[in-house]
Parts: C-alpha cells; structure tokens; sequence
C-alpha cells in the first residue's frame, strides 16, 4: 500500500425530512446564493422544503445550471456572488449543480483568469465562499469530495479540478428524491457511481484488501440494485442503498493508498463536449473497450473482479474476459447504449478528435500505468462506435 493522507471534512446529514436541517448549518445572518438548475426541484417538493429552511436568511437565488455546467453560465453567477457579497452558496440538484457551485465558490474570490482554475491553475486557489448542498440526483459523489467538472462549449471543453477550499461544509441527503427521478438519470447515476468504482480498483495490486472490500461492497451492491432502483425509484430502501453507494464511490476512502485510472472519464469527457451524450453513457459506452485494450495491464484485477462480484470461475484469462462481458451486459441491462454510433449521428471525426485533444493537452502518458496514449485513446474510440 502506498504513502497517503486523507482529509474530508464534509458533515453528511442522510435520512428523510433532513433538509430542514439545513438553518441549523448555515451562520444565522448569511447572504445566501440558492443554487439549483432547470427547475426540478421546484416540481418535487425540494424548492419549498429549502426555501422553509432558509426563512431567516437573505437569499438570492440563481437558477439555470446546465447539465455539464458550462463556464459561461457560472461566470454570471460569479458576478452575482461579488455583486451581491453573497457569504454562503447552498447548491441545490445533482452533480452538476453542486460541481457548478464549487467553482463558483472559488472563483469569485479569485485572482487572475478564471479559467485557469479549470487548465491546470487551481493550486493557484486560495480562498472559497463557504458552500452546502442538498443532493437530488445520486451519481457523482461530488457531495462529499473536493472535485469539480465544468465544460466550455465555445471551446468543446469538459475540465476537471479540485481543491481543498471546494470541499462543501454539509451535504444533506434525502433519498426520498429518488422517487421523482426520471429513469434517464438514474440509468446514468448508477453506472457513473459503478464506474467511479472501477476507475480506483481496476488497476493493479497493491497489497490494499480493505480498499478491494470496500469497493467490491460497493460494486456488489449497485450491481444487485441497479435495475431493481429504476424500475421502483419510489422505494426508499433501495433509494438508500443507491444514494449512500454513489457517495462512497467518490468521497476519498477507497482511493487511499492505491493507483487510479481515470481514462474512462477522460475519454468520456471529450463524448460528451462533441456531442452532447450524458456523461454515465458516455462510460457505459469507452469501459469495457478500455479494459479490452489494456486487458494484459488489467487483468489480475478484472480477474478479482469477475470472481469477487460476478462469481465467474476460470483460469486469469477467462475471468477477466468475461468480466469485461459481463460489466457491459450490466449497463445494457440498466437500458444504456453501449456504442456511440446509437446515440450521435455524425461519428466519424470522433476518434480524430480526441487523438488531437489529447495531444494539444500534453496527455501523453495517462493512466496507473501511463499507458493511455493520445493513440490508444483513438483506437479505444474506434472500437466504441
């Protein structure tokens, strides 16, 4: 096991009714910007239960957070936030209302371009508006970690950051909104918190078992709820076990001490900037072909993994094999596209584009291994057509 610190400072408050919470963790006398995106939450109850909770405070609310949040978007709600001297941002939806919220809590106090935060610049960070959320779609995990994704589409961008002033002060989670979920999202919830997983455990050994456990817990449990939480979302149990396993897959607990992939993500990330796919599809679709290509990399752990969570039997090879099989019967099992050619219809520059995004970026060497080339990117792009 390698060398590690872990640091998470986030207060979970989980269980039903809990949003009322939320006056007892936000300094009395705050100004307060009210987060959220295209309006759900004002469909499911969760608006009026947070606008009752805020009462006493002064609140300016900024609504409209995209799917993806894009940099144009935030950037006006960072002018909101200097204009108004807002001290508190609560972050109300999904991840991407919540990753939204962080770079704007650490933009807005921000010296230099803002952008930069998003190309490499983030150590640069050094303060942040203090930040909460409330939780309505389980899938990223950004609730409880310290990382952010924003896209650019002027620029067909979807960038990563993290830092430490990004982590929120308390996340509240009521799995009673799974109910009001529409399928779409839970599909791609439960595979973005699958693969979560996968991206910190496919990898290699590294003398970690409780980390495997831990994770093969995770993997294990979504992979027997999965189709179970779509098909009844109105169930509480299982919204439970859903909302909790998202959160797990990405708070920092089964990242210590071991390696990271993470080119899942990478490459999903350019689908989604060309053409619009959601990102869970977007790993339902580059998973299995990347653990195809580096299946000589990766296979003592696709071998655990097949006969510690899909019970296959078999010598390295086979197991391995048919894990990769069987993950991806999982996804389409869930009601996800596993080819990019179902869901966009000029695909042809894909693979191109990715090669070329990769090299302007200086991604030359990605993965535990560094074994992800802006080549062998290409070549998993063109497999997944």
């Amino acid at each position: 096991m390698d060398n590690f610190e872990l640091y998470n400072p986030v207060k979970l408050i989980f269980g039903k009714g809990e949003i009322s919470k939320i006056s007892e963790n936000i300094d009395q006398g705050s100004r307060v910007l009210l987060a959220y995106g295209g309006g759900s939450i004002k469909k499911n109850g969760v608006y009026e239960q947070v606008k009752k909770a805020l009462d006493s405070y002064d609140v300016i609310e900024f609504g409209g957070i995209e799917a993806n949040p894009q940099f144009s978007t935030l950037m006006k709600a960072v002018e909101v936030v200097r204009k108004e001297n807002i001290d508190f941002i609560l972050a109300v939806g999904g991840g991407s209302v919540i990753d939204g919220s962080k770079f704007i809590s650490v933009a807005a106090p921000f010296d230099g371009d803002e952008w930069s935060i998003l190309t490499g610049e983030a150590d640069k960070i050094k303060a942040g508006i203090s930040l909460g959320t409330v939780l309505t779609l389980p899938a990223t995990g950004t609730e409880m970690n310290s990382g952010s994704v924003v896209s650019r589409k002027e620029l067909n961008e979807k960038r990563a950051f993290g830092s430490p002033f990004c982590f929120p002060k308390f996340s509240i989670l009521d799995p009673g909104v799974v109910a009001s979920l529409p399928v779409r999202q839970l599909r791609n919830g439960v595979v973005d918190a699958f693969v979560h997983v996968l991206e910190q455990y496919i990898t290699y050994p590294n003398n970690a078992p409780l980390q495997d456990r831990i994770a093969e817990g995770i993997l294990i449990t979504l992979s027997e709820i999965g189709v179970d939480v779509i098909t009844n979302p109105d169930d509480y149990d299982l919204a439970s076990n859903l909302m909790w396993s998202a959160t797990m897959a990405l708070n920092g607990l089964i990242s210590r001490g071991v390696p990271a992939d993470w080119g899942t993500h990478l490459i999903g990330h350019e689908l989604t900037s060309l053409y619009g796919i959601d990102h869970g599809q977007t790993l339902a679709i580059i998973g299995p072909n990347l653990y195809y290509k580096l299946l000589d990399s990766k296979k003592e752990k696709l071998a655990q993994f097949g006969r510690r969570v899909w019970k296959l039997e078999g010598d390295d090879e086979v197991v391995a094999v048919n894990a990769i099989t069987r993950t991806q019967e999982f996804y389409e099992s869930l009601g996800l596209k596993t080819k990019i050619s179902e869901l966009a219809d000029d695909y042809s520059q894909a693979s191109q584009t990715v090669f070329d995004k990769f090299t302007e970026r200086n991604w030359l060497k990605l993965g535990e291994k560094g074994l992800i080339t802006p080549q062998l990117a290409k070549e998993i792009v063109e497999m997944s057509i």
